[in-house]
């Protein structure tokens, strides 16, 4: 019994091997062009991987999908047109500069001007509320004795 179960733990790893998707049949320049869209646009069940890079079956659907357009004589810009009216701009990996998309394009760098700005505005106001404030009686009697104390250690 002991041998069976370690030959079948033995096969778990080689059933477990994925291989690289290969090419096998039509144009290989017709593959070129649908691997060079897929991987312009996002798997969306993959989240983070493109279309060339995903092994889902959605991935693969869609670049099937791809190819049949291709083969109808669509060019490439009208197949990015229609996946793009079909599943949205979250579909691109860089989606166009439009109205809807303005904010994702420059909200980082606004954020960081902003940012820069907050923190400049407020080292500046803490800076003249130091400035502006004088030193009490207490804190300067306070301030006095340190400095007494500091000479007499040196001259010691």
């Amino acid at each position: 019994m002991k041998r069976y179960l370690i030959a079948l733990l033995l096969c778990v790893p080689l059933v477990g091997q994925a291989k690289e998707a290969t090419y096998e049949n039509g144009n290989p320049e017709m593959y070129q062009r649908v691997m060079a869209i897929s991987g312009e646009l996002r798997c969306l069940v993959c989240q983070g991987q493109s279309l060339a890079d995903s092994h889902s079956e959605f991935a693969v659907d869609m670049r099937n999908q791809i190819q049949e357009m291709m083969e109808e004589g669509k060019s490439d810009r009208e197949v990015v047109d229609f996946l793009v009216e079909r599943y949205g701009e979250t579909i691109r990996y860089r989606p166009s500069l439009n109205s809807t998309t303005v904010l994702l394009w420059f909200g980082p760098g606004l954020l960081l001007v902003v940012g820069i700005g907050a923190l400049y505005i407020n080292v500046r106001r803490r800076k003249k509320a130091v400035l502006n404030q004088p030193l009490s009686a207490e804190d300067q009697r306070r301030a006095e004795a340190m400095l007494e104390q500091k000479s007499g250690d040196k001259q010691a």
